[in-house]
């Protein structure tokens, strides 16, 4: 099967989205599959040898540090020159506005995938005024679809209470072998605690945003000092979260990657996570996976991922103290190594080979109720 993938974020960004369509794209060619990458052009052309087909990528104005594709000619261009028998729009947007209308526009079989909570964020952004306008907006884009992901049951539902049409469960994974406590480094330890290698160390990972809640990880802080906090990542809320921390024992990476982000993970004890606006949280699941606790906002998504009490603590994201609580409960190591343990267990029945599988297995559902003959792309011209 030949699929082109057009997507509003890819590398080298490397949040939660790219990184279950980088599982995605392997196991997909180690199928035998051929696949196209659409994307906002930052300088990558080529994913362990799929190809990626830039489109000139600007700043946009809620999130400076990061580009974004907008509508583009060239989408149907590449469309054309690589005759897919199927379209993936990844979190359509802008980029994947234009692949949905050229996709329509050439007949072709189209999915769409929904990651990312976009009307959420707006009350983050003073601007909740905006939300019955982008649900309809992403409602519209999504129902030119002929079949629609999304990546948590909670989610799956409130989209259907949105009115979004034929949407399904496309799960959840994580690279176990890459994501293990082994990946544990003395030298990484002492990097992220300043050289407080004996405190408790908690540690986040994701995009500094001000929807990710990071700022009530200072609570705990202030409460207790025998932790320390590692932040792993960037974003638009960073230099507002360095001076909103300083003077605490917490220190700022940066994006890390690859092993550098497994051992980051392996070598901290706890892993927080007090977001209420994600619809997976793959991060989750790669801490767990290292060996860590989780503790964690209540929500769908989270609730999904981590049992309470068992493989680590979920709170009440209206009650700031309730969290600080289930962290400093943590300081008992016979506790959190017991849960530290169970969140290991659990995190192995979810490999990235079965939702890879799952999602072949909709692309073929999809081309097959909605096959054209390969004849509609010679019939169009650019």
């Amino acid at each position: 099967m030949r699929i082109a993938i057009i997507t509003e974020t890819f590398l080298p960004s490397t949040d939660g989205i790219v990184t279950r369509l980088c599982a995605s794209i392997r196991w997909l060619k180690k199928q035998g599959n051929e696949v196209l990458v659409i994307a906002p052009d930052l300088g990558v052309a080529d994913f362990e040898g799929t190809p990626v087909a830039g489109i000139p990528a600007y700043p946009f104005f809620l999130y400076k540090d990061k580009k974004l594709s907008f509508l583009s000619r060239k989408v149907k261009k590449y469309l054309l020159d690589f005759k897919p028998d199927l379209v993936h729009v990844v979190n359509p947007a802008f980029l994947g506005a234009a692949g949905i209308y050229y996709a329509k526009q050439l007949k072709l079989p189209l999915m769409a995938s929904y990651h990312t909570h976009v009307p959420k964020y707006a009350d983050y952004y003073r601007l909740s005024f905006l939300k019955p306008a982008l649900w309809w907006y992403f409602r519209l884009l999504h129902n030119r679809a002929d079949l629609n992901l999304c990546t948590s049951q909670s989610v799956l539902t409130e989209l259907k209470e949105k009115n979004f049409k034929n949407i399904h469960l496309w799960e959840r994974g994580v690279d176990t072998k890459q994501y293990h406590p082994h990946r544990y480094d003395e030298a990484m330890r002492d990097r992220l605690t300043e050289g407080k290698k004996d405190k408790k160390l908690l540690l986040y990972v994701g995009r500094l945003a001000p929807e990710k809640d990071i700022e009530k990880l200072r609570e705990v802080l202030r409460k207790s000092s025998d932790f320390c906090l590692a932040i792993v990542g960037d974003g638009p809320h960073r230099a507002f979260l360095e001076e909103f921390f300083k003077g605490t024992d917490t220190v700022f990476t940066g994006f890390l990657h690859g092993d550098e982000l497994a051992s980051a993970y392996a070598s901290s004890d706890i892993f927080v996570f007090p977001s209420t606006t994600e619809t997976l949280g793959l991060v989750l699941l790669e801490a767990m996976s290292s060996g860590l606790p989780v503790v964690a906002a209540k929500s769908g998504p989270t609730a999904e991922q981590v049992s309470h009490g068992i493989t680590g603590m979920l709170y009440n994201p209206e009650h700031q103290e309730e969290f600080v609580q289930h962290i400093i409960k943590l300081k008992d190591d016979s506790l959190r190594l017991k849960l530290a343990e169970q969140a290991r267990h659990a995190s192995q029945k979810a490999g990235w080979d079965k939702p890879s599988k799952q999602l072949l297995d909709y692309y073929r559902k999809t081309l097959t109720e909605n096959l054209q003959p390969a004849e509609v792309l010679k019939e169009n011209t650019y």
